[in-house]
């Protein structure tokens, strides 16, 4: 009877293990499509400026576009804002405190704009370059960083670099 308990006990853990790895293997279905997702640097838009900081805020805004089957959503777009090979500073959209039903879904085909807040900061960058942001004198950036998409069972972390 001990062979016959031990023998059930192992043939369990076989079966959670074999369970769980067809699980991994399921969510790792998704990934091929979830890399096709495409983002692009669409527009960066003087907000309002802080004198008292020296600071200004701009609205950053990319084009998420999905040309996959799969539907998903987008977590997190981490990046670096440069404009003519100087960097700006970093800046990120998140949406990870919102449950992945309430965010914004790319079904097949969709395109959405999915906007920041980037906060220039005059301290750390040549105050030539600060004065020429505030006036709209430039206009010509770059965003590099990493692009998060999840579906329901499955997240990618995809690197970029855009710009107009």
């Amino acid at each position: 009877m001990a062979l016959q308990s031990k023998m059930t006990v192992y043939v369990a853990i076989a079966g959670v293990l074999a369970l769980m790895g067809g699980i991994v293997f399921y969510a790792s279905l998704d990934n091929a499509q979830l890399e096709q997702a495409e983002i692009e640097l669409f527009s960066v838009e003087l907000r309002g400026v802080d004198n008292l900081k020296n600071e200004a805020k701009f609205d950053v805004t990319f084009l998420i576009k999905n040309p996959s089957e799969k539907a998903f959503t987008v977590g997190i777009i981490d990046y670096q804002l440069f404009t003519n090979g100087i960097e700006l500073g970093s800046g990120q959209y998140s949406a990870m405190d919102v449950a992945l039903p309430g965010r914004a879904v790319f079904s097949s085909g969709d395109q959405i704009p999915l906007k920041s807040t980037f906060v220039l900061i005059k301290s750390e960058i040549n105050p030539e370059i600060y004065e020429d942001m505030i006036n709209g004198k430039i206009n010509n950036f770059t965003a590099e960083g990493v692009l998060t998409t999840q579906t329901s069972w499955s997240t990618i972390d995809k690197e970029f670099s855009t710009g107009f």
